[in-house]
């Protein structure tokens, strides 16, 4: 029998669906324009939440330290809108970390 889908994952995947929306409709940067999440990592006891991202044009994580340090100043905002709407009693503590891993498919993809 499969391994159960634990509480940690059902709630990463939450997160990032309403992170995507929030980002789509919310955030007025235009440093945080064609953001999108790629995957959400919550810590057992659900404190802290790492949120990785991947932005149109950027590669790496020095081009994005900008768009990071926007993502964090939104972060506060993000995490009172989701609890507006989440039935968790804390929300996590969102981090936003740039996700290199779609950099690196399209380069290994070159070199194929």
């Amino acid at each position: 029998m499969g391994q159960e889908y634990s509480r940690t994952e059902r709630i990463a995947d939450f997160l990032q669906q309403e992170l995507a929306k929030l980002l789509l409709h919310s955030v007025r940067d235009p440093r945080a324009e064609f953001v999108s999440v790629t995957a959400v990592d919550v810590s057992r006891d659900l404190r802290y939440a790492k949120v990785y991202y991947t932005k149109l044009g950027l590669e790496d994580a020095n081009s994005a330290e900008e768009v990071t340090a926007a993502l964090d100043r939104s972060a506060g905002g993000l995490r009172s809108q989701i609890a507006r709407v989440s039935p968790l009693r804390t929300v996590p503590k969102l981090t936003f970390k740039f996700d290199e891993s779609v950099g690196r498919g399209r380069h290994m993809e070159a070199l194929l």
